[in-house]
């Protein structure tokens, strides 16, 4: 199945891609305190980034693919699979629309694993949408 999620943002996309294009500076953008640490071990393509989560759980994600000029990076998950769902693979892009906006599509292509494609699916969208609040809040600070 396929979750996709777009939303308009009021900067750059230079401005938005500087603070999420680094695969292990998720923590500059992500909010609630849900992400307690991140660290990756190789680097560009392959780079594998752990995740630790409050309550001390971990998830791994590998960079499949990045463009720098395009303003997009793929990922997968690897290692031990937190959430159900099996083959992710999710791409985040920031597209520019004018000078001082730009849009977010952050989507995935998964198999739900033991839960129904409605709530696999809203799981997944509530991550991204989460993920850019905390862009749009870390804009909002200036």
């Amino acid at each position: 199945m396929e979750v996709l999620v777009k939303e308009d943002l009021e900067a750059s996309a230079q401005t938005v891609w500087e603070l999420v294009r680094g695969f292990g500076d998720i923590m500059k953008w992500s909010t609630g305190g849900a992400i307690e640490s991140v660290s990756v071990a190789g680097d560009g393509i392959g780079a594998v980034r752990t995740i630790g989560l409050a309550g001390g759980a971990r998830l791994q994600e590998r960079l499949e693919a990045y463009d720098e000029s395009g303003r997009t990076f793929s990922y997968s998950f690897v290692g031990d699979l937190l959430l159900p769902v099996d083959d992710y693979y999710a791409t985040m892009k920031i597209v520019d629309t004018g000078p001082q906006q730009c849009r977010v599509e952050w989507g995935s292509t998964f198999a739900p694993r033991g839960i129904a494609d409605a709530q696999a699916g809203a799981m997944i969208e509530g991550i991204y949408q989460g993920g850019i609040g905390g862009i749009k809040q870390v804009l909002s600070k200036g």
